[in-house]
Order: structure tokens, then C-alpha cells, then sequence
């Protein structure tokens, strides 16, 4: 259950960040609470997670998976470049998300 813990709050880690982006510097009234309320989620997930992931683990492929999320949403949201570089920088990060989950405990 930690790893279900552990993906669906890197998908409100992308949330936030996207909702960051909307709220243009907390100025707008919804944006901020959807973001706001994107982190509560987030962190509580981890913290869930870390019951039973080890805590390097967990937080590296928390922060993996708001990463990759968020590169693919800027360039498909928000036309952001997805030039051969970037993506394979992004399958590196995705990569490594992959082997810690393998070599987890």
C-alpha cells in the first residue's frame, strides 16, 4: 500500500505545481486553494508512504514523479520546448524512478 501511497501523492505533487502556475503568485482565489490543498494531500501521502517505503526511496521518487509529471504537462499544457535533450534528460529521472522501485525493499 506504501507504493499506491507513494504515486498517487507524486500526482498531487503535479497538481500543485500546476496549480502554482494558475495561481499566478497566489493571487487568484481558486487556483490557491486548489494548490494549497494539493500539498496538504502530497505531504500526507508521503508521510502514508513512508510507513512502509524507506525514506531516501520514497522521497526521490516522489519528487521524480512531480517532476516528470510537471515537464510533461508544461510542454503539453503550455508548449513548453520538448526538445530531444529535454526528454531524454526526463527518461534518465524516469529511469531512475524506475530502478529504486525495483531495488526497494
Amino acid at each position: 500500500m506504501g507504493w499506491v501511497y507513494l504515486g498517487l501523492a507524486g500526482l498531487f505533487e503535479i497538481g500543485w505545481a500546476l496549480g502554482l502556475k494558475q495561481s499566478h503568485g497566489f493571487t487568484r482565489l481558486w487556483p490557491s486553494v486548489f494548490t494549497v490543498a494539493s500539498i496538504v494531500i502530497s505531504l500526507g501521502l508521503l508521510g502514508l508512504a513512508l510507513r512502509h517505503v524507506p525514506l531516501g526511496t520514497a522521497y526521490a521518487v516522489w519528487s521524480g514523479i512531480g517532476i516528470v509529471g510537471t515537464v510533461v504537462a508544461g510542454v503539453v499544457l503550455f508548449g513548453e520546448p520538448a526538445t530531444a535533450l529535454r526528454l531524454g534528460c526526463i527518461g534518465l529521472i524516469a529511469a531512475g524512478i524506475a530502478g529504486l522501485k525495483l531495488l526497494s525493499t
